[in-house]
């Protein structure tokens, strides 16, 4: 991590190597054919970047920033499904979805100005299970549980995007998101919002409005989530369910925040490829590994005419292999453990902000070596 603090080309050779991967992929095995959950990583990092906004600039808790992707997984759906009036473009359709996640923001922000701490993230965690049950009973709307589908695939120029076309065109929308939550840091705004993480009191004897700077960093973060509910549902064709949009969601864009660093635009992007790529890739791969040995229990299963004991063991053999030996049964213990190891351990984060660090020590000035305080 220091080296690429210090090196500027590291994280270009990092950016250059996931553009060539869809090119090198087809002579790799199919166990290292991950094209797909990648673009789910891409996905995520968006949702994180924006959260990263509210939770790590402003120091916001921020527990319901999967209602704000299922606001925009539905608004993206309704916009550009054949079903409905609108029908939409792609592009037409993202910029509709980002202003209706900004307002949703807003709407949030409003009444929630005033409200600190523990409270705002029971207020936000409230706030999501009001959205997930909005869009399960407004199915005249909504459809329900049965999904909106299907949906356009992304295009570009008009021309739909195949699955190679859409992981360049979502690694593309990763990129602009870095760059553009990376200025947004560095400008006045985003030294605002981190006065008012550090002392909001201070901040405002020194002219800053907490209130305005507050309502901006909630209409970015819902913006931002928003765009990632779009980008994965066009990618689904389907809206799905708004049980996919539950608390699960928004406590793995909090452990990828946690994870890379809170308040690190960097650390976020790196805590996204840590913690879905574990989920996505990892553990599905290992779930295929460890799965191969199902035939074989399955084969040595005993007969019908076997005793009490024999059956007995294959009932246990069998339960430790869909329980025990199914990785993605236990993901959110691995999350769990890799927050509590990471405050143990590590609480700044894998890849902090500057911020965090220790200043350099100062010169020494010339004849005062010898002065102590």
């Amino acid at each position: 991590m220091a080296a690429a603090r210090r090196n500027p080309w590291v994280p270009v050779a990092g950016l250059a190597a996931l553009a060539a991967w869809p090119l090198v992929e087809p002579a790799l095995p199919a166990s290292l054919q991950v094209g797909e959950p990648l673009t789910e990583v891409f996905i995520y990092a968006i949702l994180a970047l924006g959260l990263n906004v509210l939770t790590g600039f402003t120091g916001l808790l921020n527990l319901g920033v999967a209602a704000f992707a299922a606001i925009g997984a539905y608004a993206y759906s309704i916009a550009t499904c054949e079903v409905y009036p609108f029908q939409l473009g792609f592009w037409p359709a993202l910029a509709v979805t980002g202003a209706i996640g900004a307002l949703a923001g807003f709407a949030l922000g409003a009444p929630t100005l005033r409200v600190r701490g523990d409270y705002l993230a029971i207020v936000t965690l409230g706030f999501g299970e009001i959205v997930k049950d909005v869009l399960v009973n407004l199915d005249a709307i909504t459809k329900g549980t049965q999904g909106i589908n299907p949906l356009p695939p992304p295009s570009l120029l008009g021309t739909p995007l195949e699955a190679r076309g859409q992981y360049w065109l979502y690694l593309g929308f990763v990129v602009a998101t870095f760059v553009g939550v990376r200025a947004l840091e560095r400008s006045r705004v985003g030294r605002a919002w981190i006065s008012i993480r550090e002392d909001e009191l201070a901040s405002r004897a020194m002219g800053i409005r907490p209130d305005r700077a507050k309502m901006l960093a909630f209409a970015t973060c819902a913006a931002l989530a928003a765009l990632s509910g779009a980008l994965l549902v066009s990618r689904l064709s389907s809206s799905g369910e708004p049980s996919n949009y539950g608390f699960e969601v928004s406590i793995i864009a909090l452990c990828i925040v946690i994870v890379g660093g809170i308040g690190s635009v960097r650390g976020t992007l790196l805590g996204a490829f840590v913690m879905v790529g574990m989920n996505s890739i990892v553990l599905v791969r290992l779930t295929e590994v460890l799965g191969s040995g199902a035939e074989g229990m399955a084969a040595a299963a005993p007969a019908a005419d076997a005793g009490m004991l024999a059956h007995a063991w294959h009932f246990v053999r069998t339960w430790a292999h869909n329980v025990l030996l199914t990785p993605t049964n236990w993901k959110f213990l691995l999350f769990g453990l890799a927050l509590v190891l990471m405050m143990v351990f590590r609480p700044q984060g894998i890849l902090p902000p500057r911020a965090v660090h220790e200043d350099p020590p100062q010169p020494v000035p010339p004849g005062s070596e010898g002065v102590r305080a």
